[in-house]
């Protein structure tokens, strides 16, 4: 079953399991949510997504005008989306902001950084702070500014830096077990009816390679 963190009469706050489609397909979150919930018929509304093999916290609307709150606020960027990931080696600075122009790919689906503007093109913004380096790894917290495709994963790979368990953007050998290493760790907005200001953080998964960083019990 799924893990539901928070859930009321407009919102449900869940952990999204890797490898699951976020948006509302068959055997995608909304339907996992209406099976969790036991309401095959409840109007599951995706607000933000995250990569099919990406995990961790997402909050989805359970009424239309839920939804278009949750939806504006994005827009206006008053919704924190945060996120830790493990990369190889260590970044250039200890904190830092990565702006790019990315394009899109469409028949490799892949997102890459252009070096100059150009139809389809779009800035990315994103901001990070290294956490921990070890072993040739490093654990960054990383907060969003826009929300392109692939746009975490495309701008660490463009600085020589992908993410651990990332076999689309990365050439590293990486052990065949390991998950993508990106985790939607912290969701901060307005609930959309009572305006009570909500914030929810999720650890990631006790799991190579996130293991790296993680004291033993």
């Amino acid at each position: 079953m799924l893990e539901i963190i928070y859930q009321d009469e407009a919102i449900v706050v869940c952990v999204k399991p890797f490898r699951v489609i976020s948006t509302d397909e068959p055997g995608g979150m909304p339907d996992l949510i209406r099976e969790t919930l036991g309401q095959p018929k409840a109007k599951v509304r995706a607000v933000h997504r995250l990569d099919q093999v990406v995990g961790g916290l997402m909050v989805y609307g359970l009424t239309g005008p839920a939804a278009s709150a949750l939806s504006r606020q994005i827009r206006e960027n008053a919704f924190l989306k945060e996120y830790q990931a493990v990369i190889h080696w260590r970044p250039q600075y200890d904190e830092g902001t990565y702006i790019d122009l990315l394009g899109r790919n469409e028949k490799t689906r892949k997102t890459y950084v252009s070096k100059v503007p150009g139809k389809g093109i779009q800035q990315a913004i994103l901001h990070y702070k290294l956490l921990d380096n070890r072993q040739g790894f490093s654990l960054v917290e990383i907060q969003l500014e826009t929300g392109r495709t692939h746009q975490i994963r495309a701008q660490f790979s463009a600085r020589g830096t992908p993410l651990a368990g990332d076999r689309k953007y990365s050439s590293y050998p990486d052990p065949p077990e390991w998950q993508i290493a990106l985790w939607s760790s912290h969701l901060a907005f307005t609930h959309p009816e009572s305006g009570e200001k909500m914030s929810f953080r999720l650890s990631p998964p006790r799991v190579a390679p996130w293991t790296l960083f993680q004291e033993e019990d």
